[in-house]
């Protein structure tokens, strides 16, 4: 179980020096802590429905088919799968983000994918997914 996986724990921790560099990088106009207790439902959107359900897609779907289609060959503990999902599932996030927050989402989405290959299941990947979202739609979401 994830639970007990200091992996997993080191992962969800470097959410916080993550949010902090993304702080000192972004103007001080697009900083909006306090919006989610003004639109809670709003909140919700970007930070629990879309990360569980890009999880499904990306790592559940994507991943786990290129993982049965491409060669193992991993880079580290990074698999083959994993580097493709990343490189689409970044790609996906030049939709309806500036090109260099878009950019910003490849290190995190390789963690999520290291997470599915190491626990084989969703869970992790999720719950890391939905506390990066969450810290970074609080800060920056709203306004």
């Amino acid at each position: 179980m994830h639970w007990r996986d200091l992996r997993f724990w080191l992962a969800l921790g470097a959410a916080l020096p993550f949010w902090a560099v993304l702080l000192a990088l972004a103007p001080s106009g697009q900083i909006h802590p306090q919006w989610p207790l003004h639109a809670p439902l709003a909140f919700l959107l970007p930070a629990l429905v879309y990360p569980v359900a890009e999880e499904i897609i990306f790592r559940g779907a994507l991943q786990e088919w290129l993982g049965d289609h491409l060669p193992a060959r991993p880079l580290g503990p990074i698999s083959l799968a994993n580097l493709v999902t990343s490189v689409v599932f970044t790609a996906a996030h030049f939709i309806h983000h500036p090109p260099f927050w878009a950019a910003l989402v490849f290190v995190p989405s390789l963690v999520f994918g290291y997470f599915k290959d190491r626990t084989g299941g969703l869970q992790a990947p999720i719950v890391l997914h939905v506390f990066y979202n969450a810290g970074y739609f609080w800060l920056f979401g709203g306004g």
